[in-house]
């Protein structure tokens, strides 16, 4: 077995304004597959970063016993590069045409592995069905053939360890289907962040990150879940326990300060009525009160004890704050025609699902779309943001009729507060980033009566995807929305489909 290994040993990262992401980590991930999950903003690409060598720790250290190859989850973003710079192969292939014209000093730069590199990676892209030119630039690639790009570049210098961040994210059924099998033979050390399920019951182990630290877990993701599952019982259980515990000391407490109030008032009253020798009451009526305050006290530190025992237990249940995906009240009436493209009608409240494989022209078609009602368009590339500005300014750039309080309230309901709020677009993870440009279409005026949406589930948690389908579902507007996640299209109710491959035409079913 591979003996190549990431260590980190006390590993904490803060960003510059002081919000912590990870706190203290000893977690050392050896040779197989680990999904890493957790709920976005919980620190997943953050470490994969770090990892990576893109950030630098707070505190701590990371050991890497292998070189590292890392495919970002905002791939997509980086349109100006050419497909050589995104497989990872610029420089090597520079210096190859460099001893090609006969600079020998470039010789040490091709390496060992690089003089067959442009015949290898142009096979690597050809086999994933991937346009073979080098020299082309990924701003001309769909988002779905960005990533498998970028893949095929990790195929092609096969790394010791490979961090995957949401490599799913934009890919067709048949790309999934190339990556699952990647995956399912990599050789060395796998870190891949991921929400899509199929491909982390491929893992060996699930690392999950939760409020700043880590817990592993052996098996795939359904193991994971399984455990955790019984684990939350558990600890349900103990909460009701708990309580009862609580209410029957503080029933005690109650008792036995009537009980102990009864007999100093005895006492009390035999001392006033003098129906004893005076050294006999007065020792009566002190016995009473020493005795009252050490029950009191013994009661008092069982009821806080108990009470110690309700937080721990109610501490080891999970009560995440979830994203309330709150879309506009805006019904469309059965008979409005909301959108004509290419002979294709959509009237009313209609679910379009909008299938292809990756590179056939969906983004495309829906960048043109010009509906007749008033609309927002989820792009699948999340670049409509000013990296530059915050969050709020953001968002009231859509929205200028609203107050920054009103806004605020907004955001919080997408799990958008505090600090993210005021910090610049472009230091968001993917899935606040994803997050903040859906807030800033549905706070928009006017509300939109249609949503446009390019691959919606990307880069959100697992949780985050269930609220978005109950949001949509629920949505009295139309929606158009293309996808390669056939269970999810069918759960938000598409009852058209629409295809793009040879051409846009209606297909019975997806």
């Amino acid at each position: 077995m591979s003996n190549h290994a990431v260590v980190c040993s006390g590993l904490s990262f803060s960003w510059p304004d002081g919000s912590p992401v990870l706190r203290d980590l000893d977690v050392a991930f050896g040779a197989g597959r680990t999904g890493i999950v957790g709920r976005n903003g919980s620190g997943k690409s953050t470490l994969l970063r770090l990892v990576a060598g893109l950030l630098t720790p707070t505190a701590g250290t990371i050991t890497t016993a292998g070189d590292v190859g890392y495919l970002p989850q905002d791939v997509t973003l980086g349109t100006g590069r050419t497909v050589a710079e995104l497989l990872g192969i610029a420089e090597q292939r520079a210096a190859l045409h460099a001893v090609e014209a006969g600079d020998v000093t470039a010789i040490a730069a091709v390496g060992d592995d690089g003089w067959d590199v442009e015949e290898r990676a142009v096979a690597e892209l050809a086999r994933l069905g991937l346009p073979t030119d080098l020299d082309r630039e990924v701003g001309t690639l769909s988002g779905g053939e960005t990533v498998l790009t970028g893949l095929a570049g990790l195929l092609v210098r096969r790394p010791a360890i490979a961090l995957l961040d949401e490599p799913t994210n934009n890919l067709d059924r048949r790309a999934r289907g190339l990556l699952y099998d990647a995956v399912a033979s990599w050789p060395g050390v796998l870190l891949v962040v991921s929400h899509d399920r199929e491909l982390l019951e491929l893992v060996d182990g699930i690392a999950e990150l939760r409020e700043g630290a880590v817990r592993l877990f052996g098996g795939t993701l359904s193991a994971y879940e399984e455990q955790l599952a019984a684990e939350q019982e558990a600890a349900r259980r103990l909460v009701r326990v708990a309580e009862a515990e609580l209410r029957r000391e503080r029933r005690q407490l109650v008792e036995a300060r009537i009980k102990l109030d009864r007999r100093v008032r005895y006492a009390n009253t035999d001392h006033a009525n003098k129906r004893k020798p005076k050294i006999v009451m007065n020792q009566r009526r002190l016995d009473a009160q020493v005795s009252a305050g050490k029950h009191r006290i013994m009661h008092e530190q069982r009821l806080a004890d108990a009470r110690r025992e309700l937080q721990a237990a109610e501490a080891a249940v999970r009560d995440d704050d979830r994203i309330r995906v709150d879309l506009p009240d805006t019904a469309v009436p059965a008979g409005r025609t909301v959108l004509e493209v290419d002979g294709l009608v959509v009237r009313g409240p209609e679910r379009i699902g909008l299938l292809g494989p990756n590179g056939s022209g969906k983004t495309t078609l829906l960048r043109r779309l010009a509906p007749t009602v008033p609309h927002a368009y989820l792009p699948q590339r999340l670049d409509v943001l000013d990296d530059a500005a915050s969050v709020l300014d953001n968002v009231r750039a859509a929205a200028p009729a609203r107050s920054p309080q009103d806004v605020r309230a907004g955001l919080a309901r997408f799990r958008l507060h505090g600090p993210v709020v005021d910090q610049p677009a472009g230091t968001l993870s993917g899935g606040e980033r994803f997050r903040v440009v859906l807030a800033t279409l549905l706070l928009a005026d006017p509300p939109p009566q249609l949503l446009v949406l390019d691959e919606p589930t990307n880069n959100l948690d697992l949780d985050s995807v269930e609220r978005l389908t109950e949001a949509l579902a629920a949505f009295r507007g139309a929606v158009v929305v293309a996808g390669h996640d056939l269970p999810f299209l069918r759960k938000i109710g598409c009852t058209r489909w629409w295809s793009v491959e040879d051409g846009l035409h209606e297909v019975d079913e997806g």
